[in-house]
């Protein structure tokens, strides 16, 4: 099972150390109604082999190289227990030969935003339905003094936990199975990140108000997600799913998006990239047993979801507190 308990020791001295008054007991209760394959991905986890890198890169990408090759038969005793955690959704990773293909090239999106964003150098960041955690490592890369992510998927927190084994890595980073309406406002963060997570909320604008919750005053909000076509009234609520995506609630126009921002208190609200998601950046691999972006298109007219709704694009909105 995974442990928390350096965690708790990591932010007592530090500025989350108000956290603790509600974390290890909301900790405990999750440990008692987990998947019941938690068990299962644990094991996968502690049967990773504990190997010293030569090297380790979390700037250019989530790499690391050992002092010689493994052989053949290491390679793929680590690949077998690695394939005990599919779905591998947000990567690459680059382990000692090993390519952890998912099904997003994450680093697209991170080359799309990282140009302006405020310096994360020495910052504390919140990463908010953070996945496998790989924008963490990058964010690590970018000189962070600490990254937590929140995400409750059990499946993603065994993933980020068999990375930073791999990478050997310090608790510089660590991934909380929680979500945001469970976090008190710490108001602690100089950068919260919240990507692709949004149009999965009943009410975007409590959400958005959870955001900027956990910031400092001045602190920058990273907001990604799925946007429309419109002006400040236009917001798509599709009548049943989007893109195959049953708990798809509300798609805002940047215009309306910007609105909400600025309703709920958040100043220099600023669209900085709007793109179109590709099929070279969500794509079936052997590291995804499941559809991806292609079958989620009209077969005929990729400009189109299955439904008939425009295809998925995506815009990045900062805004500070």
């Amino acid at each position: 099972m995974i442990d928390f308990r350096p965690f708790y020791q990591q932010i007592a001295t530090s500025s989350l150390s108000a956290w603790l008054e509600t974390l290890p007991a909301q900790l405990k209760q999750w440990e008692s109604q987990t998947h019941g394959d938690y068990v299962k991905w644990c094991k996968a986890v502690e049967f990773l082999p504990h190997l010293t890198p030569a090297s380790v890169d979390l700037k250019g990408a989530v790499k690391a190289e050992g002092i010689s090759p493994l052989s053949a038969g290491e390679q793929q005793q680590i690949i077998h227990h690695l394939k005990q955690l599919m779905p591998w959704r947000k990567g690459p990773y680059h382990l000692y030969g090993i390519h952890i293909d998912c099904e997003w090239r994450s680093d697209f999106k991170w080359d799309r935003l990282l140009p302006h964003l405020a310096p994360l150098k020495d910052r504390t960041i919140l990463d908010v339905g953070c996945g496998s955690g790989y924008h963490m490592w990058r964010m690590l890369g970018e000189g962070a003094e600490m990254v937590v992510g929140i995400d409750p998927t059990e499946l993603f927190l065994c993933q980020f936990e068999a990375v930073r084994k791999l990478l050997n890595q310090d608790r510089r980073a660590n991934l909380i199975p929680l979500g945001i309406e469970q976090m008190q406002p710490l108001g602690a963060f100089d950068t919260v990140f919240s990507m692709g997570v949004l149009y999965h909320r009943k009410s975007p604008l409590e959400h958005l108000s959870q955001l900027k919750d956990q910031l400092k005053k001045g602190g920058e909000l990273v907001l990604e997600t799925l946007v429309v076509d419109g002006d400040e009234n236009c917001v798509l609520v599709p009548a049943d799913r989007y893109a195959k995506m049953k708990n798809v609630y509300f798609i805002p126009s940047v215009a309306a998006l910007i609105n909400w921002l600025e309703k709920v208190g958040f100043n220099n609200v600023r669209c900085v990239d709007i793109s179109v998601t590709s099929l070279e950046e969500q794509r079936k691999t052997d590291w995804l047993e499941n559809e991806s972006l292609i079958d989620f298109l009209d077969p005929q007219d990729h400009s189109k979801t299955i439904e008939g709704y425009h295809a998925p694009k995506r815009a990045v909105i900062l805004a500070n507190k």
